[in-house]
């Protein structure tokens, strides 16, 4: 199994931006340490009061300055509002600068507001992460220029001026449970995952069907496909439930709207239910009716919380009943003290890596 030290760069209280980021390079600086294999952000917009990190490159390029071997990347890019060019020219220095310790998380974007104000379309994003995906393989040349035509890139004649030292290009991910896009990252050699949200039972018929596609593509390696909760690590399972879970339910409470009224808020879920419930998923109906109640996480297996030996047991059955095998910890959530976040990534590395790292559940 691999691991990932997974942050949306929440806001804490007292906190100022910079205060936050300090702490994030701790975090990171310590996953490195202890032996994580990557560090992974999101990128989200709009929402100060949520999350506070907007731009993966630089994320990767800051983490890269203060550590040696842990590899970093955005999970994900939000492709369809950037410039293409821009991102496959930042995609290309960034790997450059961490010396080919790169990873290239790419996705469509779920929230239509970060669309507006970049001016782009939000009903055509998937096709246009889609067709990027080719457009980046296209642009790193060896050749004096690429051209590349297709429905949303079009381009004649360009040349970027720095290829990235991964080659032909750094792994690249699209964390989905969609069938038509797993089919397209199984074809075109990209990792996948999926978060506490898609019940892992329901799940894994989706990846079961992607590794058999990734499979008749003829890749030489096994894919990555990750799995993304949170997670605290203490000394006893006494000692980690009083850390974590006056937090747990404030863990994912930047997915929704500010509002003081719990009949508001409670009403915004039930329509991000009622979305699932029209896709014929409702397990992930009722989790997200309940993503901001600890004792339903906790009690359901949602989030994973205990001593070494009670992370490790409930991690290596989990991968075989979601289909994983690697695991993105978000360790750091709501105001969880800094103490207890810390000493939890150090037990993890500690512990339940090297317990848990020559396991294969697929």
């Amino acid at each position: 199994m691999k691991f990932a030290h997974f942050s949306h760069v929440w806001k804490k209280p007292g906190m100022t931006p910079a205060e936050r980021y300090q702490l994030l390079w701790r975090e990171l600086e310590l996953a490195d340490e202890m032996g994580f294999d990557y560090g992974f952000c999101v990128e989200h917009h709009f929402r100060p009061e949520e999350s506070w990190m907007s731009s993966p490159s630089l994320y990767t390029v800051a983490a890269g300055a203060r550590t040696k071997r842990i590899r970093l990347g955005g999970m994900g890019h939000v492709v369809p509002i950037h410039d293409p060019v821009t991102l496959v020219e930042e995609i290309a220095l960034a790997d450059q600068m961490l010396e080919g310790r790169l990873e290239v998380g790419l996705v469509a974007g779920i929230n239509p507001m970060f669309f507006g104000p970049f001016k782009k379309d939000y009903d055509t994003r998937r096709d246009v992460t889609i067709e990027f995906v080719e457009f980046l393989k296209a642009a790193y040349t060896d050749e004096d220029h690429f051209d590349f035509k297709g429905r949303f890139h079009d381009y004649e004649g360009v040349k970027i001026a720095v290829n990235p030292a991964q080659r032909p290009h750094p792994p690249l991910w699209i964390e989905s449970r969609d069938p038509p896009t797993l089919e397209f990252c199984a074809r075109h050699g990209l990792h996948t995952g999926y978060f506490l949200v898609n019940p892992r039972s329901e799940t894994i018929d989706r990846y079961k069907v992607f590794l058999d596609q990734w499979n008749a593509a003829g890749w030489p390696e096994r894919p990555n496909i990750a799995y993304c909760t949170v997670v605290l690590v203490h000394e006893t399972d006494a000692k980690a439930l009083d850390a974590a879970m006056p937090h747990v339910g404030d863990a994912y409470r930047g997915f929704f709207p500010v509002t003081d009224s719990p009949e508001e808020l409670k009403e915004i879920q039930n329509q991000r239910a009622d979305l699932f419930i029209q896709r014929g998923e409702p397990g992930s109906a009722e989790i997200m009716r309940n993503l901001l109640d600890a004792d339903f996480l906790l009690e359901n297996d949602l989030v994973v919380i205990g001593s070494s030996e009670t992370v490790t047991e409930k991690l290596q059955g989990w991968a075989v009943e979601g289909m994983f095998n690697t695991f993105f910890g978000e360790f750091d959530f709501g105001a969880l003290a800094e103490d207890d976040l810390m000493r939890s990534i150090r037990l993890f590395g500690a512990d339940v890596i090297s317990r848990l790292r020559a396991f294969e559940p697929f």
